[in-house]
């Protein structure tokens, strides 16, 4: 078990422990803990872990994702960090503003990392052209 996981232990609200399996939408708050069997769709701002042995085919939107183990087939949109331990696999696209992979690790697909929080670039307000100003035109 990684340090990480260990600060985490305490501090888990619900775990779907190994040879369990549930289909459907998740949404929580806190911290949740997946060792087993997982499908469909994944919501929430705070954190969630994948442990070891866990199998889960979903689109993840959560605050922090760590995957300590086990497989994730699907995207992951986090909004604060993704981390991906030694032993995961992960087949999916990755959009977070904060990416830790480790050594080990097998990832197929793409990854965006950008702000989350803040406005995309064509969501910003260009600033005035030359035509638009209040100066007279050269002659």
């Amino acid at each position: 078990m990684s340090r990480r996981e260990e600060m985490n232990t305490n501090e888990i609200n619900a775990l779907l422990g190994r040879g369990s399996s549930f289909e459907g939408k998740l949404s929580f708050e806190g911290t949740v803990r997946i060792e087993g069997a997982f499908s469909g769709e994944i919501h929430t701002n705070d954190t969630l872990v994948i442990g070891q042995g866990a199998d889960v085919k979903a689109q993840i939107f959560a605050g922090n994702v760590i995957v300590s183990g086990g497989t994730v087939t699907g995207n992951i949109h986090a909004k604060h960090m993704i981390e991906l331990e030694k032993e995961a696999k992960v087949r999916g696209d990755l959009e977070t503003p904060a990416l830790r992979i480790e050594k080990g690790v097998i990832f197929q697909g793409s990854c965006r990392m950008e702000n989350l929080g803040q406005p995309r670039p064509a969501e910003v307000a260009a600033p005035p052209s030359a035509a638009s100003t209040d100066r007279p035109a050269r002659r």
